[in-house]
């Protein structure tokens, strides 16, 4: 198995086309051909179903295409370490579900290597696709929650990446809901309260098993839902129609504003936020300086807002 047989594989894969991907690699048909059955041959492996319609792969494909990415992501790494010759870059990425406090990190982060130069990503992604995101090793550190109702899949979903899921906090659901909302005067909210307003969820794409939601309860049954893909049209719908969303309850007013408020929610789930990482990669020190700022910014998040810790 070679190195170029791997780069070959993906490029297949993101093409669907053996001749499309032939012409982006510089190479003849026949030759690229000849280097994927190879590669088939020597892993006894089928990697890819071929018809007339292109080619598409196999369920061995994908789970075999999952370690060719890390291992090309490894190598990247590596020459990028050591093979220029100027003083390497930061370079760091993490992904998490929307949270203000992993933003707030984040800026904390770069700001610190603000006389550096550095190539940073930060990415509000899905809940799987935070799951894929470190399993494929494009981001070092991601951040999601379980809670009774999903942590049975959600470990299993790790199990299966090898991902190790370090639990930062344990709070119980919140509602979040405009200030002005006419549950806002509540001191705790019941379910039966939010029925009348429209239910505020976060798009989950092809993955959108209740399981994998970003928010707690969110098989409750509501008359009025609407999906998003961002926090901050979340907010305004928030807003303009007195949507909720369910969530810890944790928000950061300089990143949010004034406007979102949390309201305890009788419920007997918990909310538990945590950080996923790479049982295959070892943290890099820029990566352990955003863990340390996160429980920062976390803490500080939590004391300035008035949630139930469990």
């Amino acid at each position: 198995m070679r190195i170029r047989q791997l780069e070959y594989l993906v490029k297949v894969a993101e093409s669907t086309s053996i001749t499309q991907a032939a012409s982006e690699l510089y190479i003849s048909q026949p030759s690229l051909s000849h280097a994927i059955k190879e590669l088939e041959e020597e892993m006894n492996v089928i990697l890819l179903n071929r018809s007339q319609k292109g080619v598409a792969l196999t369920a061995q494909g994908e789970e075999f295409l999952s370690y060719a990415r890390q291992i090309l992501e490894q190598i990247n790494l590596l020459n990028r370490r050591f093979k220029e010759d100027e003083t390497p870059q930061q370079i760091f990425s993490v992904a998490g579900q929307h949270y203000a406090f992993v933003v707030d990190a984040f800026v904390r982060l770069l700001k610190a290597f603000d006389h550096q130069d550095y190539q940073a990503s930060l990415k509000e992604l899905r809940t799987y696709e935070v799951i894929e995101d470190v399993a494929n090793l494009k981001s070092e550190i991601g951040i999601i929650y379980r809670s009774h109702y999903n942590h049975q899949v959600i470990n299993a979903e790790l199990k299966k990446h090898q991902l190790t899921f370090t639990s930062l906090i344990k709070v119980k659901p919140h509602v979040f809901i405009y200030k002005n909302h006419p549950l806002a005067t509540y001191a705790s909210i019941e379910l039966e309260d939010l029925l009348p307003y429209p239910k505020l969820s976060y798009e989950q794409g092809t993955n959108n098993s209740f399981y994998f939601w970003e928010e707690v309860l969110a098989d409750h049954a509501s008359p009025k839902t609407i999906t998003v893909s961002d926090r901050a049209t979340l907010f305004n719908l928030a807003i303009g129609l007195n949507g909720y969303t369910i969530s810890s309850g944790i928000i950061n007013a300089d990143l949010n504003g004034e406007t979102i408020i949390a309201r305890p929610l009788v419920s007997s789930e918990e909310i538990e936020l945590g950080f996923i990482t790479s049982n295959l990669h070892r943290l890099r020190p820029i990566a352990e300086e955003y863990l340390v700022l996160l429980k920062q910014c976390l803490k500080v998040a939590v004391n300035d807002s008035p949630i139930d810790r469990v």
